[in-house]
């Protein structure tokens, strides 16, 4: 038996697009909460959704524990849990079942149980937690031990929500958000079968990648993003307890890469030269990816001391070529620091990705059209598409609410529905998608067979497999792009909510 099992609902063979790329993750804010509560005494377990076939494992996993406490800590470093995908949220609901089958008091914690609780509540969870969660979930812990689940105990705890004695939803206080991460245990990683995760990276791409954060919270307003657990409040450890928790990893699990989870890495001026100097001066260099703000790229030697850190590639929140579309979503970036981020990082040998974001309100063919100008121009090393997702608690949610349908979530990240009533149809988008992968991996290998071309005996040939493919793109663009303008003329309207069924629902 143990105290406390801990599990989140982030299956990644429910979700088809990032099943097939097959770069999986621990749940990393699963980990921190569960070293959090052994710092204090429990004795905890992992269930790693990650990798597992469904909630039926899950259920195994608490009759083999018998836990006393059944805790769905949702990964919020994770922005597809920020997503609540209806596919996870069907499976935790799932798991809540199964807890409740064995005994077990249920306690929830995540993006979307934050926005949503009564949905939680009402599938048998006997607390939700909203916001942050390792010192709420210690606090009602320890309550709950000493004086069980009664609504007068329940109502002095911060940051939480339950049934009242009628039925009700009651919400508490919020609580402050814990400010001293240097004081925080470094996730729980020996709960982790890494020895599982280190096979399939090392199978499937060569070398061995793990997660870390060295932030929480986003203080930036753009209006579409969602910010349930940190709201607007930001907090930063120091580099040399990033890069004491950076070596203590490369001891024991050796990684050969890093992917910093931040919403954004090195907010804090000068935060990631010292970085870079404090790596320098332990001898403590891993390759890593990382997500950065292009304006806060171009700060003094941010650019510079990524690449002297070891930063391979930066994703960017590009999101549109279009400033009048910038404008709208109140990101405080212009498209002439995208453009002067992006050549200052490749002239430091940095690889640059590109987050895009389509169907935003008032975005028209010409806004799309310089968002594509964009990426032929700057040729980035990487995109991520996406299309303008209402979540609770956004100006954006507040102004298209009313057009929103039966349906207010993706299914899963390959998704693209459009949700409200937007600029195209789904259809439209779902084609657009089609449309610039199609110019954007063509052009990629076109160039990199003409540096070969070039320079035969330094630049590397194109595999025969991206060569075809390069030929297969170019050759249906024509049709695809004419596809797309067809769908351009047709009318909008909400999508419906098909029938969403888990494999693996288990009851017992």
């Amino acid at each position: 038996m143990v105290d406390i099992l801990f599990g989140q609902s982030y299956y990644l063979r429910f979700d088809p697009k990032l099943w097939r790329a097959m770069q999986p993750y621990p749940p990393l804010g699963t980990l921190y909460a569960a070293a959090y509560m052994r710092e204090r005494g429990h004795d905890v377990a992992l269930f790693d959704a990650m990798l597992a076939a469904g909630p039926q494992e899950w259920a195994a996993a608490v009759r083999r524990h018998r836990p006393r406490y059944a805790v769905l800590y949702e990964d919020n470093f994770n922005y597809l849990s920020k997503m609540s995908l209806l596919r996870m949220r069907e499976a935790a609901f799932a798991m809540i079942t199964a807890a409740k089958e064995a005994g077990c008091t249920v306690i929830v914690c995540g993006s979307d149980m934050t926005d949503h609780p009564d949905r939680y509540l009402a599938q048998g969870a006997d607390v939700a937690i909203l916001g942050e969660g390792e010192a709420t979930l210690a606090e009602l812990i320890a309550q709950l031990d000493e004086a069980g689940p009664s609504a007068e105990a329940l109502a002095a705890i911060q940051g939480i929500a339950y049934l009242d004695k009628d039925g009700g939803v009651a919400r508490t206080s919020p609580r402050p958000v814990i400010r001293d991460l240097d004081a925080l245990p470094f996730p729980a990683w020996d709960l982790v079968d890494s020895e599982r995760y280190r096979t399939i990276w090392l199978e499937r791409h060569g070398y061995y990648s793990v997660n870390m954060v060295t932030t929480r919270g986003c203080p930036f307003h753009c209006n579409w993003c969602a910010k349930p657990i940190w709201g607007q409040r930001y907090h930063v450890r120091s580099p040399e307890n990033v890069v004491a928790e950076m070596a203590w990893l490369k001891e024991t699990f050796r990684p050969d890469h890093i992917w910093f989870m931040d919403d954004i890495m090195g907010i804090r001026d000068r935060w990631i030269e010292e970085f870079a100097d404090v790596l320098d001066a332990q001898g403590v260099h891993i390759p890593f990816k990382s997500l950065n703000r292009v304006d806060l790229l171009l700060k003094g030697d941010a650019i510079p001391a990524l690449a002297r850190a070891g930063a391979q590639i930066v994703w960017v929140g590009a999101e549109s070529g279009s400033q009048k579309i910038l404008d709208a979503m109140d990101k405080g970036t212009t498209v002439e620091q995208i453009y002067e981020a992006t050549q200052k990082l490749h002239a430091h040998g940095i690889r640059v990705a590109f987050f895009l974001q389509f169907g935003y309100p008032g975005e028209t063919r010409e806004d799309i059209e310089l968002t594509l100008k964009m990426v032929r121009d700057l040729m980035p090393d990487d995109i991520g598409i996406s299309v303008s997702y209402p979540l609770p608690g956004t100006a954006f949610y507040e102004r298209v609410r009313h057009e929103l349908g039966e349906r207010a979530n993706w299914i899963d990240s390959q998704d693209m529905a459009m949700l409200y009533k937007g600029p195209f149809r789904t259809e439209f988008y779902r084609q657009l998608h089609t449309v610039v992968h199609k110019d954007y991996r063509s052009r990629k290998t076109w160039a990199q067979l003409r540096d070969w071309l070039r320079q035969p005996g330094v630049r590397e040939l194109p595999s025969p497999r991206r060569l075809a493919a390069m030929a297969y793109h170019r050759l249906t663009l024509p049709l695809a792009t004419a596809r797309l303008d067809r769908l351009a003329r047709m009318p909008h309207e909400p999508t419906r909510l098909p029938n969403v069924a888990v494999q693996g629902e288990v009851h017992g």
